[in-house]
């Protein structure tokens, strides 16, 4: 694996800035993969024998999925919607899995590690870079389970909504009242339609 400098100046350059977050989240997938004994996780074979769990959609997942390679559109990153700064790091191979979580009192730390700096948010930053991984996460080695439905590859399984009739990949309809359902039928959907139903944008 690439150096720590390398790894971040790169990452910052994917995400379109250095941030704090950036320095957490490349220090968290150079961990979680040296944790489970992967030190080229972005080239093959290594690529397809990691899977990464990441709680919450900021920049400190960009970061992970550079260093690491996982993506959304590989299937090999996964958006747990908890608000959490974590990510859960797992071997599909050896079924080894470590969660990492950002420590908040990591933020309380940062003079203590950078007292030399003034501004706040570089402070931060530097301090992030230096901080001892006790200081700055929390780690545990968890167990996943991994369903079929949700393994990289091509689709498996696929089912369609007797309701509106769209294709369902990946085990993602939806059992209501025995019907098989797409989510946006059984439980709603996150946008409204501009347009009166039955007529579409040409």
């Amino acid at each position: 694996m690439e150096d720590f400098e390398t790894l971040l100046k790169g990452s910052a350059a994917a995400h379109g800035h250095l941030c704090p977050g950036q320095v957490v989240g490349v220090r968290m997938a150079m961990e979680g993969c040296r944790l489970l004994g992967l030190d080229n996780p972005r080239e093959l074979p290594q690529i397809k024998s990691l899977i990464v769990y990441v709680e919450m959609d900021r920049c400190a997942t960009d970061a992970i999925s550079f260093v690491t390679g996982v993506k959304l559109g590989r299937r090999s990153l996964k958006f747990i919607d908890n608000g959490i700064m974590a990510a859960t790091f797992v071997h599909l191979e050896t079924g080894k899995a470590f969660r990492i979580v950002s420590r908040e009192t990591a933020r309380d730390l940062a003079h203590t590690y950078a007292p030399e700096i003034g501004d706040k948010h570089q402070q931060q930053l530097e301090a992030y870079k230096r901080m001892s991984l006790e200081d700055l996460f929390r780690i545990e080695e968890v167990r996943v389970t991994v369903k079929a439905s949700d393994m990289p590859g091509p689709t498996r399984f696929k089912a369609v909504c007797q309701n509106c009739g769209q294709v369902v990949r990946d085990k993602r309809e939806v059992m209501k009242n025995d019907r098989i359902l797409c989510r946006p039928c059984a439980l709603g959907t996150y946008y409204q339609p501009v347009t009166p139903q039955g007529k579409k944008h040409v």
